[in-house]
């Protein structure tokens, strides 16, 4: 009966040796959960960019506004008959 315990006890202290410290034990696993939350949120905030993209192609292969208003301002093109302004601000002296 003795010897019963005594190997109930071993089975009992390495098992909790496995669990705590050997591979897969729950140290790791939670270090897992923790890389599977932060993975989940780069997702997330990637899913949120595609869409803002997807909605961005949509507009512009759909929409004339969209894609003047892109040629306008990215590559400074104008429309016929159109008159561009270019306003310079004036730079003040520092000597006042």
């Amino acid at each position: 009966m003795r010897l019963l315990k005594v190997l109930f006890i071993v089975a009992l202290v390495a098992l909790q040796y496995r669990l705590w410290f050997g591979k897969n034990s729950l140290p790791d696993y939670w270090a897992l959960q923790s890389d599977v939350q932060r993975q989940a949120e780069t997702n997330q905030r990637l899913e949120q960019r595609n869409q803002v993209l997807k909605a961005d192609i949509t507009d512009l292969r759909d929409g004339q506004v969209a894609l003047e208003e892109r040629a306008r301002n990215e590559l400074g093109l104008i429309k016929e008959d159109e008159t561009f302004f270019r306003l310079v601000p004036i730079k003040q002296s520092t000597n006042e």
